[in-house]
C-alpha cells in the first residue's frame, strides 16, 4: 500500500514544500493538496516547488474540478510538470464542492464531468479532442501520461469512476463503506469490459498518531462536516433509505448549514454535530497500533493508497510517526 499526504496550501507557500519533502523522506510516495483557490494558495505553484525539491513525489489535487479550471489550461499544466519532473502527476477530481460553493456556483454535472476528464487526460496526453466542432491538441507534448481519479460517493458516480477512470478516491477510511463503495467501483469496471485490478483505490482521511482520544477527536471533527457537503447532495438525490448505506448517511440528520470559511480546519464550527463515532469511524485516530489494524483492514479490501489529511496540531509528530513505525509495516 502507498502512503500519500494530502496538504492544506495555506501561506506560507513554502511550508506547504516542506511538508510535502518530510512526507518524502517519511515514505511517502504521494503529495496531494487542496484546490479552492478562492480559500487557499494556487497549488500548482506549489507542486512545481514540490517536484523541484524531490525525487520520488507523484503530486496532484485532491481534488480539482472541471468549471473553476479551463480544461486547456489543466491539461497543459499538468503535461509542463511532467516534461520538466518526469511522469509524476495524477489528476484527483470530482464534481467540485468548496472551490464552486464558495463562489456561489453548484457542482458540476457528472454528464459534464464525464466529458471533461476525457478532455483533460486527452490532452495532457497528446491526443486531440473536440471542442464543439473544432479539433485541438497540445502539439508540444511528448510521452506524458496522466492518470485520472475521481472521488465520488454516489452509486451513479461509483459506476462513472469504474467505467471511465484509471483511479477511484473515497474520502473516508470507514470500512464498510469502503467495502461498498470499491465493490461498487470494481463490479462496475468488470461490466463496462475493463480489468478491475487495472485501477488504483486510494482512501483519504485524517489520521493523527497519539494517546489523547478526546484532543484528537476535536482536532478532526472538521472531516465530519466536509464529507457530509457531499452526503447531503447525496441524500436529496437518492433519499436517506436504499441506495446508500445508512452509516453514511444518518449522522447528517443534525447538520445545520455550513461555512466554507472553516473548511478543512481543526476547530470548524460548523461541524458540532458530527458525534465522536463517526470521527472514529471515519479517520485514523489512537496510537500506532491502531492506525496498523485499519490500514491493514483496508488493504484487504482493495485499497492500494492510503493518503494521510494533515489538518491538526501534530503535523510532524504524525509524519514522523508514519515514518518510523507504519510505511514500512505496509511495504
Amino acid at each position: 500500500m502507498d502512503l500519500g499526504v494530502v496538504l492544506q496550501p495555506d501561506p506560507p507557500g513554502l511550508r506547504t514544500v516542506e511538508l510535502a519533502r518530510r512526507a518524502e523522506d517519511s515514505g511517502f510516495s504521494y503529495a496531494w493538496t487542496f484546490d479552492s483557490t478562492v480559500l487557499w494558495q494556487e497549488p500548482f505553484v506549489l507542486y512545481s516547488q514540490i517536484l523541484g525539491q524531490t525525487s520520488r513525489l507523484t503530486v496532484g489535487p485532491m481534488v480539482t474540478n472541471p468549471l473553476t479550471r479551463d480544461v486547456t489550461v489543466l491539461a497543459s499544466t499538468f503535461a509542463t510538470l511532467n516534461e520538466m519532473f518526469g511522469n509524476r502527476t495524477v489528476c484527483g477530481i470530482g464534481r467540485g464542492d468548496s472551490a464552486l460553493r464558495f463562489i456561489g456556483r453548484k457542482p458540476a454535472s457528472l454528464a459534464t464531468l464525464s466529458v471533461k476528464m476525457r478532455q483533460i487526460k486527452d490532452l495532457a496526453e497528446g491526443r486531440s479532442v473536440d471542442f464543439d466542432g473544432t479539433e485541438v491538441s497540445l502539439p508540444w507534448v511528448a510521452n506524458s501520461r496522466l492518470p485520472m481519479w475521481m472521488a465520488g460517493y454516489g452509486p451513479k458516480a461509483l459506476a462513472m469512476v469504474g467505467a471511465e477512470t484509471d483511479g477511484f478516491i473515497l474520502q473516508m477510511a470507514d470500512p464498510d463503506i469502503a467495502r461498498w463503495t470499491i465493490g461498487a467501483v470494481r463490479e462496475a469496471a468488470a461490466a463496462a469490459g475493463r480489468d478491475p485490478d487495472s485501477l488504483s483505490f486510494c482512501v483519504a482521511a485524517p489520521a493523527y498518531v497519539g494517546d489523547d482520544l478526546p484532543h484528537q477527536r476535536d482536532q478532526l471533527r472538521w472531516f465530519g462536516g466536509m464529507v457530509g457537503n457531499h452526503v447531503a447532495d447525496i441524500v436529496a438525490r437518492y433519499g436517506a433509505d436504499g441506495a446508500v448505506p445508512r452509516q453514511l448517511t444518518d449522522y447528517i440528520a443534525g447538520r445545520q448549514g455550513y461555512d466554507y470559511t472553516h473548511h478543512g480546519r481543526a476547530g470548524n464550527p460548523s461541524t458540532d454535530f458530527v458525534p465522536d463515532e463517526i470521527v472514529d469511524r471515519f479517520c485514523l485516530l489512537g496510537p500506532v497500533e491502531s492506525h496498523l489494524e485499519r490500514l491493514q483492514e483496508l488493504r484487504s479490501l482493495g485499497v492500494t493508497q492510503f493518503a494521510v489529511y494533515l489538518m491538526h496540531d501534530a503535523k510532524e509528530e504524525t509524519l514522523a510517526a508514519y515514518g518510523s513505525k507504519i510505511a514500512s509495516s505496509l511495504g
